[in-house]
């Protein structure tokens, strides 16, 4: 009987290294043009987009606002995954309750769920306004927000003294951009009020930071305009809300939030800057034709030339001159970019995440002469894809590549083929970038496996330092981790 076991031990070695030289094959396979051709060729199957669903956006804008909570008509488990990863990105809680729709509310519709939950949302939590969003479920079973929030006031399940705007915000379609969007557009429009005929404009300048999960941005962006010694109302500002100090107490609603009473009046206010044209185009469109307001969408102030526009757009609205401790900034990062250039010259850079950030990213890095060889983004559109080939034609940049509606997985293949010296975006390109043995900068959303980077301004004068000393350090910092001892140099 012992050499029947012998034989089947040695069968199973046998079968065991067969499976590893199989496994082998294709993991080397995966990575030829061959595999990349039919990884592009699909249209089945979706692997690791880089985007999010619509009520995430809307939950993040909801944040934004005094006293308010976000409240998800869909499942439990919904709102769950909108906390979680919020909650991970920023390393703070962040509160939103649902309706907690299950198989019932399926089958005879959620608003009893809805009914119960403003009356228990009220009475433990005492808001001044509801943010009103829907998902999958809600939108499926063809529930009416506007029906079931008149319905609960007349019931008194509603209180009048609560405001409850609402957007319908489903998760199979757009991405965490667009439910930011109608959202904040839902709160305008239910809250603030048209201004009369001849009634007189404040100074005041509304700033829309569109859905952007760097605090640092809207903060850099308040202290440009305090030096410009204009005024502004930042609409949505969760900038402390989401950063607010570790002091032994806890509070629901943390403040430095936008106050409902700046709503209310601010499309009577001198005009409004949108610092991202993709996640505010229903906002700006109902601030410019609805409540006849000077609303304009400048590019995200990424680099010098959108920092440099931005500053302009202030200094026309406002009529203020640039402050010279501004001008001082340029400067300074200039010079920031004059003494790393030569580090960022002519390296190939592959940049993700979402458009508006994308735009700004890929002007900076041909501000620096590098090469953004792959651009991808899964929630791109047409408008987009037009964008950054401008760019790349005002730059000359013959090699970069644009992919719109494409995956993670999608750029893998192109970082296995053809490899960048650089990834930038979210943490989840960190696989690819692995892959690929290529460093990987984390900027956008979601940042979970690194601590702090959305304090980081990406933003103006700032924003170009910053940048730039991440990218030309991490360069550095390989050539060091990587040189022998007789090129292990004092000076780089």
């Amino acid at each position: 009987m012992g050499h029947i076991f012998r034989d089947a031990g040695i069968k199973k070695e046998v079968i065991d290294i067969m499976e590893k030289e199989e496994v082998k094959k294709i993991k080397e396979w995966m990575n030829t043009e061959e595999y990349k051709e039919k990884n592009f060729n699909r249209q089945a199957i979706v692997i690791n987009p880089e985007r999010a669903c619509q009520p995430l956006g809307a939950v993040l804008c909801a944040v934004g606002f005094e006293n308010t909570m976000s409240f998800v008509h869909g499942s439990h488990g919904c709102v769950a995954y909108y906390r979680n990863n919020l909650s991970r990105h920023f390393r703070e809680p962040l509160a939103a309750v649902s309706t907690s729709l299950t198989e019932d509310g399926a089958v005879f519709g959620g608003q009893a769920n809805a009914f119960e939950g403003f009356k228990n949302a009220a009475d433990l939590y005492k808001p001044k306004m509801f943010a009103i969003s829907t998902t999958c479920m809600s939108e499926i079973i063809g529930d009416d927000l506007g029906s079931i929030v008149a319905n609960a006031r007349e019931k008194g399940r509603l209180a009048e003294d609560i405001l409850a705007p609402y957007a319908n915000t489903p998760s199979f379609v757009g991405s965490q951009l667009e439910g930011y969007d109608n959202m904040l557009n839902a709160i305008i429009e239910g809250i603030a009020k048209k201004p009369e005929a001849g009634m007189e404009k404040t100074d005041v300048i509304n700033i829309i930071p569109g859905f952007d999960t760097t605090l640092g941005n809207i903060n850099e962006i308040k202290r440009i305009l305090k030096i410009f010694g204009a005024k502004f109302l930042v609409l949505a500002d969760y900038s402390n809300t989401l950063d607010y100090p570790l002091n032994g107490e806890y509070k629901m609603y943390p403040e430095g939030a936008t106050k409902l009473e700046d709503v209310k009046t601010c499309a009577n206010n001198k005009a409004t800057i949108a610092l991202q044209r993709y996640s505010t185009k229903k906002t700006v469109a109902t601030l410019s034709e609805k409540l006849g307001q000077d609303a304009r969408v400048v590019k995200s102030p990424i680099g010098i030339n959108y920092t440099d526009d931005f500053l302009m757009t202030v200094s026309e609205i406002s009529r203020l001159e640039i402050p010279k401790e501004l001008e001082d900034e340029r400067g300074k990062a200039i010079d920031c970019m004059t003494d790393a250039q030569q580090y960022i010259h002519g390296k190939k850079f592959a940049v993700f995440g979402d458009p508006d950030l994308l735009v700004g990213l890929v002007s900076y890095l041909l501000e620096m002469g590098g090469i953004p060889k792959y651009v991808l983004c899964s929630n791109g559109n047409e408008e987009f894809k037009k964008e950054i080939e401008d760019l790349f034609e005002n730059y000359s940049a013959s090699e970069g590549e644009v992919y719109i509606d494409k995956d993670l997985w999608h750029l893998r293949s192109l970082l296995m083929t053809d490899k960048a010296d650089m990834l930038i975006g979210p943490s989840h390109g960190k696989f690819a970038a692995r892959d690929a043995g290529i460093p990987h900068i984390r900027v956008g959303y979601p940042i979970f496996d690194r601590v702090n980077i959305h304090r980081y301004p990406l933003y103006g004068y700032t924003g170009v330092i910053n940048l730039t000393t991440w990218i030309v350090n991490k360069f550095l910092d390989i050539l060091d981790d990587t040189s022998d001892d007789a090129h292990f140099e004092l000076l780089r």
